[in-house]
C-alpha cells in the first residue's frame, strides 16, 4: 500500500459532527469566512489540509479539537451562493498534533503522520473475516444500507481500510467513530470495529421484533375488526342478537329503572347512543362505558332515613366518647331541628384539637347516632385540585374526585363525610384544592355540585359533612368562614384515667386476646403512666402504652403462665422500662431570672420556662431559643416596661447602663412565637434584677404593653390542662380571660387556683418569692 507523504505542517480545518476515516471520501461545508482563506490557500498548493473533529461546542478552537485527526486532499470545490463553499474531500492518513504554530488568520499545526504497520497472521485474518460476515448481517438487517457495500466490504484487501470503511459506514455516534480513528493498532482497531458491529446488530434486531410486533398487532385488530361484522351479520340472520348489543340493551333498560335528574338522564341518553354506535374494539369505547357506570351506580335518590331518636342518639355518644359535651350538644341539636324541619340543610362542622382527642372517632360515633352511613377521606398532602372535582374525560385514566367516590362508596345521598386532616391540604401549579372545597362545604351552592368527570350537577346538600384539623392558621379563611368551629381541647389527668379505664383498656384486652382475669390496672397505675409515661393533650400515646402491658402479659400465657397480673405503681417499671418525664418546674425556678410561662401548641398546651440573665456589657439585648418576631417585641416591651418603672419596682435605675441582658427560652430547636409569653419574660427580668425567685407553684400567660397592662390571650383551656399535668398550683391569668375559665372542668378548678390581674405590678406582688437570695 503506497504512502502519501504528509507535510510536517498542515492548516486545521475543525468538523462539528464529522469523523474522517483515511481513504474514505466525504462532502465537506465550510460557512465561516476566516476558513475560505484555508481553503483557498490549500488549493494554491498541495490540497492537503488537517480535518480535527471538535469535541464540544462550548469551547473554541484549538482547545476543543480533538488532538487525532486526518490529513485529507481537497478533491473538489464549488461556491455556493450565500452558503459557503462545498469541499469534496479524502483521507490520506491519520495524524497527531505535535504544536499549534499558528491561530490566524486559521488555524496551523505540526503534525505527525500514522501509517497503517501489520504482519499478516492467522489471528489477522480471522478478525478480517468475522468483520466482514458481521458487517454482512447488519448491511442484511438495515434497510438504510446498501447491499452494494457488502461488495466493497469483500473486495477490501487492507485489513486497516477495512475496519475504516466499516466504522464510517455504520450508525454510531461521534465517540466512538473518535475512538476508531484513534487506535493505530490494526488488530486492535478490528476487535474495537467487531464490538460496535454487534451492538448495531443487538439494536437493529430489537428495531426489527419491534415492528413486526406492531404490524402483528394492527393485522390481528384489523381481522378482528372483519370477523366481528361477519359475525354481527350471522346473528342478524339469525335474528339473534351479539353481546355487544345485549349490552347497550342492557344499559338502556338501567337507565330507565334508574331515578336520574333531568340532566344526568339526558346526558346518559346521549353517551349510550354514542356508545351503540361505537366499534366495541375502539378506546372510546372503554371510556363512554365507565362513565355510564358511574352514572348509574351514584345513588342520586337514594337516602337512608334519619334516626331522630333525641334519647337513643345520646346513649350512643356517651357510650363511645367521655365528656366533650359541647359537640355532643351541637349534634343533638341537629337531630331535634330535622325532627321538626326534615327538610333543613346539612351542616357543616370542624372538629379542632390535637392529635387523639377523638375527632375522627367522633364522626363514626355521630353518623351511627344519626342512622347513616359513614364515608372518611384524609385531605393531607393533597395538592391537586382534581382530587376534589375529578378529571375531565379527555384524560387517559380520568376518574371521578374524592366527593363523588364518597358517595358512591356510601351508596346513598346523605352519608356523614368526614373530611379529615383539612389543615394539611397543599397547593401547587396544578390547582388549588381548598378553593375547590369552597363549594362543596357551602350549603347554599353544594346542592348542585359539578364533577369534572360527570360533568352534571350532583346534591350535596344532604350530606353531613364533619372536617377534623388540629390547627385553624393554616385554613384559608374564606373556608374557615363556611364551617361551624367546634373546639375539642385535651384531657385532664382525671379524664384520662376515666377514658382509660371505661375504653381504652377494655379495648386494648379485646385486641389481645386478654380478660380482667389476665390484667387489671389500678387507678394510680393509669394515673402514672398518664403523669410519667406521655406527654400529650390526647390518648394516643396513653393506649399504647397501656397496648405494651397488654401484648407482655399475652406473651406469658402464650408461653404457657397461669397469669393474673395487677399493674400498680409498684410494680409498672416493670413492664414499661424507667419513667420519662420529670416535673423539673421546683428545680428550674429556684434562681432568680427563670419563670414558668405557658403556651400553646397544635397538640396541646405545654409549660415553658424564660430564663434571664446579666453579664458586664453596654446596653444589649440578646434574645435566643428560636423566638419568632413577635416574641422578641415582647421581650423588648418587657425590658422597656421594666427600665421605665425600675424605680417604682424596687431595681437600681442604672442597672441597664452598664450590663447587657440574655432572655433565653430552652428548647432551642423548636420555633416559639406570640404575645402571650410578655408577662413571663417580664418577671423573669424583675426577678433577675430584684435578686428574688419566681415561686415553683405559679404558671403565668398574658400579653404585655409598655405601660404595664395584661392583655387576654387565647388557648386558656390547653395551658391550663398543661399547668395542671405539670403540677402548678397557681396559675396567672389576664383578668379579661376570666370567661374562658367556664370551659374548665370542676376537678382542676378545685385542685389549682386563679389569679386574674391587670396589671404587671399585680403580677410581680403574687409571683415572686419574699426571700432574696444571697450574691455570691
Amino acid at each position: 500500500m503506497t504512502k502519501t507523504p504528509i507535510p510536517k505542517e498542515l492548516p486545521i480545518l475543525p468538523a462539528k459532527d464529522i469523523v474522517l476515516f483515511p481513504h474514505m471520501v466525504l462532502p465537506f461545508m465550510v460557512m465561516e469566512e476566516p476558513l475560505f482563506k484555508l481553503v483557498d490557500d490549500a488549493l494554491s498548493g498541495d490540497k492537503i489540509i488537517g480535518l480535527f473533529t471538535v469535541k464540544d461546542e462550548e469551547g473554541r478552537p484549538p482547545e476543543n479539537l480533538y488532538k487525532v485527526g486526518c490529513a485529507a486532499s481537497i478533491m473538489k470545490m464549488i461556491k455556493v451562493p450565500e452558503a459557503g463553499l462545498r469541499l469534496l474531500i479524502q483521507g490520506l492518513a491519520r495524524v497527531t498534533v505535535e504544536d499549534y504554530i499558528s491561530k490566524e488568520p486559521y488555524l496551523k499545526a505540526k503534525v505527525i503522520p500514522h501509517y497503517d504497520e501489520y504482519k499478516k497472521d492467522v489471528e489477522l485474518d480471522a478478525l478480517v473475516t468475522n468483520v466482514r460476515g458481521l458487517f454482512h448481517k447488519v448491511i442484511e438487517l438495515s434497510p438504510a444500507l446498501p447491499p452494494e457495500l457488502d461488495m466493497v466490504a469483500t473486495n477490501i484487501d487492507e485489513p486497516g481500510i477495512l475496519a475504516d470503511m466499516v466504522a464510517s459506514t455504520i450508525n454510531i455516534g461521534k465517540s466512538d467513530k473518535q475512538e476508531i480513528l484513534e487506535t493505530f493498532d490494526v488488530k486492535q482497531r478490528l476487535l474495537k470495529v467487531m464490538g460496535l458491529l454487534n451492538r448495531e446488530i443487538e439494536t437493529l434486531e430489537l428495531a426489527n421484533k419491534i415492528q413486526s410486533q406492531v404490524k402483528a398487532d394492527m393485522d390481528k385488530a384489523q381481522r378482528e375488526f372483519f370477523l366481528r361484522q361477519q359475525l354481527k351479520a350471522i346473528h342478524k340472520e339469525l335474528g339473534e342478537k351479539d353481546e355487544y348489543e345485549a349490552e347497550i340493551e342492557a344499559l338502556k333498560a338501567k337507565i330507565e329503572k334508574k331515578k336520574l335528574p333531568q340532566e344526568a338522564r339526558k346526558e346518559a341518553e346521549r353517551e349510550i347512543n354514542r356508545l351503540a354506535r361505537m366499534n366495541p374494539a375502539y378506546p372510546e369505547y372503554t371510556v363512554a362505558r365507565n362513565y355510564l357506570d358511574w352514572i348509574l351506580e351514584l345513588p342520586w335518590q337514594e337516602s337512608t332515613k334519619d334516626n331522630l331518636d333525641i334519647a337513643a342518639a345520646r346513649r350512643i355518644l356517651d357510650r363511645d366518647h367521655y365528656n366533650l359535651e359541647k359537640v355532643k350538644k351541637r349534634i343533638l341539636e341537629y337531630l331535634a331541628v330535622r325532627k321538626i324541619k326534615p327538610d333543613a340543610k346539612g351542616s357543616i362542622l370542624c372538629f379542632v384539637g390535637p392529635p387523639g382527642t377523638g375527632k375522627t372517632s367522633l364522626g363514626k360515633a355521630i353518623a351511627e347516632a344519626l342512622g347513616r352511613k359513614f364515608v372518611r377521606i384524609s385531605l393531607g398532602g393533597i395538592r391537586d385540585e382534581a382530587e376534589i372535582r375529578g378529571h375531565r374525560r379527555t384524560y387517559v385514566g380520568a376518574m371521578p374526585g374524592r366527593i363523588i367516590q364518597g358517595i358512591k362508596k356510601a351508596g346513598s345521598n346523605n352519608p356523614v363525610f368526614m373530611l379529615d386532616e383539612i389543615d394539611k391540604l397543599g397547593l401547587d401549579f396544578r390547582g388549588d384544592p381548598s378553593a375547590a372545597l369552597l363549594e362543596v362545604l357551602d350549603p347554599e351552592q353544594n346542592y348542585a355540585f359539578v364533577d369534572h368527570y360527570l360533568g352534571v350537577e350532583f346534591d350535596l346538600s344532604k350530606v353531613m359533612f364533619i372536617t377534623t384539623a388540629n390547627i385553624l392558621d393554616t385554613i384559608p379563611m374564606p373556608l374557615r368562614d363556611r364551617m361551624e368551629v367546634l373546639e375539642l381541647a385535651g384531657y385532664t389527668v382525671a379524664e384520662k384515667v376515666l377514658i382509660a379505664k371505661k375504653y381504652l383498656i377494655p379495648r386494648q384486652l379485646e385486641a389481645n386476646g386478654l380478660t380482667e382475669r389476665h390484667l387489671r390496672f389500678e387507678d394510680e397505675a393509669i394515673k402514672n403512666i398518664v403523669l410519667y409515661y406521655t406527654r400529650e393533650a390526647g390518648l394516643r400515646n396513653l393506649e399504647r402504652e397501656i397496648a405494651s402491658v397488654c401484648r407482655q402479659v399475652a406473651t406469658k400465657i402464650a408461653e404457657g403462665e397461669d397469669v393474673s397480673i395487677v399493674v400498680t405503681p409498684d410494680n409498672l417499671e416493670e413492664f414499661l422500662g424507667p419513667q420519662r418525664f420529670y416535673f423539673e418546674v421546683a428545680e428550674r425556678t429556684m434562681a432568680p431570672g427563670v419563670a414558668t410561662g405557658l403556651a400553646w401548641t397544635p397538640s396541646g398546651g405545654e409549660i415553658i420556662f424564660i430564663e434571664a440573665t446579666k453579664m458586664k456589657g453596654k446596653k444589649g439585648l440578646i434574645l435566643t431559643g428560636s423566638l419568632g418576631e413577635v416574641m422578641k417585641e415582647s421581650a423588648e416591651a418587657a425590658l422597656s416596661y421594666v427600665r421605665s418603672q425600675s424605680k417604682k419596682l424596687g431595681i437600681p435605675e442604672d442597672f441597664y447602663e452598664y450590663n447587657d441582658i440574655h432572655i433565653h427560652v430552652p428548647s432551642g430547636a423548636i420555633p416559639k412565637d406570640g404575645p402571650s409569653a410578655g408577662v413571663a419574660i417580664c418577671t423573669a427580668l424583675v426577678s433577675l434584677l430584684k435578686n428574688r425567685p419566681v415561686r415553683s407553684d405559679v404558671a403565668m400567660t398574658g400579653e404585655i404593653t409598655l405601660r404595664g397592662l395584661v392583655l387576654p390571650v387565647g388557648g386558656i383551656k390547653e395551658k391550663v390542662l398543661a399547668a395542671h399535668l405539670a403540677g402548678i398550683k397557681y396559675v396567672i391569668l389576664p383578668k379579661r380571660n376570666d370567661k374562658d375559665l367556664k370551659e374548665i372542668s370542676e376537678d382542676v378548678k378545685q385542685e389549682m387556683k386563679f389569679v386574674l390581674v391587670e396589671r404587671m405590678d399585680e403580677i410581680v406582688d403574687f409571683a415572686l418569692d419574699k426571700r432574696r437570695v444571697k450574691d455570691g
